[in-house]
Parts: structure tokens; C-alpha cells; sequence
């Protein structure tokens, strides 16, 4: 039993790096990547509906997004989520696509970028710091039934192991996209 509650902990500090990786790929770097709209919601017949469940999204080149729109009634709806969006990007329309040029990021953007990235390393750190909680909880209810102090106090420390192990990922991410923001 205690085995399976350390084999979750580390699934799900595994699943929070997974989702720290998701959030910073839609920050943009200065180059275009499709993930840039991952966090777009277009309304989209009374939905909220990602932009990337409406049309195909595609970069001709490093500066530019290009958005085929499988309906061509949703453009003006895509046109109105990207410009709502923090994303800070102006689509243009052309009538069957929509374009939108990436600038050159300025020193200050790239300053608010890396604020943004070490808020989401902070809540993927706080999200596994409450994975060891939770586990360490489980491990408590265990000793009052059954293990003893001493294999209670040996998982805990196994636990901690993998927090620390996970924290310093985070680190490491956040370093990694922190440098690729600030490269000019």
C-alpha cells in the first residue's frame, strides 16, 4: 500500500511538469509556433471552443502565424478571441485566412514573458507541494493502521526525495525558458 501511495506522488509531480511544459510552450519567444494559440477559446456557436478545434494553424515562417478556418463564418469570432487574448498579437484578415505577423519582442515584453514563467514555475512547485501533502497524509492514516514509525518516517523522506527531484525540474525548465525569452 505504501508503495502504490509513492508510485502516485511521483505520477502526479510527473503529470505537473507535463502541465508546466504545456503552459510555457504557449508563451511565445519571438518565433512563431502554432502552440502560441493553444490558450485561445473562440465563442463559437454559444461554446467556448480552443481556436485550434476550428481551423488549421500553421507558420509559413519563423515571424508568421497562418489560420485556415475550416468554417468561414467562425474568422471574425477567431479574429475577436485572438485580439482578447494577452497575447498581445493583431490578426489581419484577408477573407479566406487570417495572418498574424509576430513582432520582434521588446525588452519590456520579454520582461512581463519571464514574470509570467516564473508565476506558472511557482504553481506547478505549489502543485507538488501539495502532492507530497496529500501523500504524506496517506502515509499518517497508514501508520495509525498498520506500518510502523519507522517505515512511516522512511516513505515520507522517499517522498520528499521526489519533491526536491521535481522542484529542481521546475527550476530547470524555468532557467531553460527564461533564456530562450531573453535571447535576442
Amino acid at each position: 500500500m505504501p508503495q502504490s501511495i509513492k508510485k502516485n506522488a511521483e505520477d502526479r509531480m510527473e503529470k505537473a511538469i507535463g502541465s508546466l511544459k504545456k503552459e510555457l510552450s504557449s508563451l511565445r519567444a519571438g518565433r512563431a509556433v502554432p502552440a502560441l494559440l493553444d490558450r485561445v477559446q473562440v465563442e463559437y456557436y454559444g461554446a467556448m471552443t480552443p481556436v485550434n478545434q476550428l481551423a488549421n494553424i500553421s507558420t509559413p515562417d519563423s515571424r508568421t502565424l497562418m489560420i485556415q478556418p475550416w468554417d468561414k463564418s467562425s474568422m471574425s469570432a477567431i479574429e475577436k478571441a485572438i485580439m482578447k487574448s494577452d497575447l498581445g498579437l493583431t490578426p489581419s484578415n484577408d477573407g479566406s485566412m487570417i495572418r498574424i505577423m509576430i513582432p520582434a519582442l521588446t525588452s519590456e515584453r520579454r520582461s512581463e514573458l519571464v514574470k509570467m514563467t516564473r508565476k506558472f514555475g511557482e504553481e506547478a512547485k505549489v502543485a507538488i507541494r501539495n502532492v507530497r501533502r496529500d501523500a504524506n497524509d496517506d502515509i499518517k492514516k497508514l501508520e495509525k493502521n498498520g506500518i510502523s514509525e519507522d517505515e512511516s518516517r522512511k516513505y515520507q523522506e522517499d517522498i520528499q526525495k521526489f519533491t526536491d527531484k521535481y522542484i529542481s525540474e521546475v527550476d530547470k525548465v524555468l532557467v531553460a525558458k527564461e533564456k530562450e525569452i531573453m535571447e535576442v
